[in-house]
């Protein structure tokens, strides 16, 4: 395969998940970073631009001029990775897709339900691939848990407790560090902080593992810290539709916890158990069965989650490796597009815009409930 040339909006100077981002995509080889605009400070941006070996032509002043360039170039950009604060994904998004530009953008995918919805009618409209880096998704972990579920071995779900804790918003914001701030100032970072920000990576690995949907929502979203406008702490019982139930907690002021996010899930003939922080670990407990511990790299995945193997047992794969899943999927699945070949189901095992567009639902009901006191809100 030959490499596929992308660029990205966001990821300057100091910023943390724009790195991620490319580190992920450069570990298999298969695409190629040539264009950027990575900073609203021209100069900033062009200079981090030619540190990453992007010739100067293709060093743009802002989105829009490299949306526009792009486009009219034989050898421009496949595709975009926007890895910038909430407030401005929808018109960069909506700027490449409007040129005919494949997306792959960071969640939550919009402030409102209505952006996601035109961002999911564009994609459509114009046949473009729309990829959303739900992370935790790439996980091989999770993508045999999702086969397990599917193939009934759990029987119909009856239950399912997500929870994603950390303490790293548990002080007030420092003002001078470079990720804390725009997360928790609503004009940036929209109606929530704590939820939108890893409420919505359970809502997500729940809907991906389980294939579960929501039907309602009853929430509570605390800001605990003094002075805090936004979300900090946030509450949420689920009803799905079918019958099942699901209880999610995200914090951002729990001391002793790092990146904690897990999931339990309870069915009529067992359970799975799964926590990031371990990874490449499950556990699966058949109703009158000793509890069986899966381990990746040691035991033989299905193949939908094999393929995504990529070191022996006992080397841990992290975040950069499930980032790197992700962004296979999407840039294998592009290649065949490219090449003007049919995609099948199989081809699209990467978030997809209407994932994210279910997510910024997801914040948007929880907001609702929680403002009406915590009231049960409808998610349609």
């Amino acid at each position: 395969m030959t490499h596929i040339p992308y660029g990205m909006v966001g990821g300057g100077p100091g910023a943390f998940i724009g790195d991620v981002h490319r580190k992920a995509i450069q570990m298999d080889g298969l695409a190629t970073l040539r264009a950027g605009s990575f900073s609203r400070d021209s100069e900033k941006s062009k200079a981090h631009g030619r540190a990453l070996g992007i010739e100067s032509d293709r060093l743009y002043s802002d989105y829009r001029q490299m949306a526009q360039q792009e486009s009219e170039r034989s050898d421009g950009i496949k595709f975009v990775v926007v890895v910038t604060p909430n407030s401005t994904h929808y018109e960069i998004c909506r700027a490449f897709l409007k040129k005919g530009i494949h997306v792959v953008c960071d969640k939550p995918l919009t402030f409102t339900v209505e952006e996601s919805e035109e961002l999911e009618r564009l994609s459509r409209e114009q046949d473009l691939l729309f990829g959303v880096t739900y992370t935790y998704t790439g996980y091989p972990a999770v993508k045999e848990m999702r086969r397990m579920v599917s193939d009934g071995l759990l029987g119909k779900i009856r239950f399912v407790n997500g929870e994603y804790a950390q303490q790293w918003l548990a002080n007030p914001v420092d003002e001078s560090s470079p990720l804390a701030p725009w997360r928790t100032d609503p004009t940036v970072s929209g109606t929530s902080n704590c939820l939108g920000d890893i409420g919505s990576h359970v809502e997500n690995l729940v809907a991906t593992i389980t294939g579960l949907r929501i039907e309602r929502v009853c929430a509570r979203l605390d800001s605990l810290v003094e002075g805090r406008t936004l979300d900090d702490n946030v509450s949420v019982m689920v009803d799905y539709v079918g019958g099942a139930k699901g209880l999610y907690w995200t914090s951002q002021i729990a001391f002793g916890y790092d990146n904690m996010l897990s999931i339990r899930i309870f069915g009529e003939k067992g359970s799975l158990a799964w926590c990031q922080e371990d990874p490449d670990h499950f556990t699966f407990t058949p109703n009158g069965a000793p509890k069986q511990i899966f381990s990746r790299g040691r035991d033989t995945f299905a193949p939908e989650a094999q393929r995504y193997n990529r070191i022996p047992a006992g080397h841990p794969e992290g975040v950069y490796e499930a980032f790197a899943n992700i962004y296979k999927s999407f840039v294998e699945a592009l290649a065949k597009r490219l090449d003007g070949k049919r995609l099948v189901e199989e081809d699209l095992d990467f978030p997809s815009v209407s994932e994210g567009l279910d997510g910024v639902r997801f914040i948007e009901r929880c907001v609702e409930s929680s403002k009406n006191g915590s009231v049960w809100v409808d998610m349609h």
